[in-house]
């Protein structure tokens, strides 16, 4: 097997193919502030809905006791 020479520098070639090569993918984070936002919101309506309802016993429970 005959080895041939090259003229070009390999460590000057893999620094080359490093510099080319594309950059890492980078995540995005408005994907996830838009979900935390979103709970939140929901966690507020539910907590104001909770406070602002009815209650679901429209009888008093004392009156209720009495009344055998």
């Amino acid at each position: 097997m005959i080895a041939h020479d090259s003229a070009l520098d390999a460590e000057e070639l893999a620094r080359a193919r490093a510099l080319l090569a594309p950059g890492p993918k980078k995540e995005r984070m408005w994907p996830v502030l838009a979900a935390a936002f979103f709970a939140a919101v929901c966690a507020l309506a539910f907590a104001a809905a909770m406070i602002t309802a009815p209650p679901v016993v429209s009888e008093h429970v004392a009156a209720a006791k009495t009344v055998r």
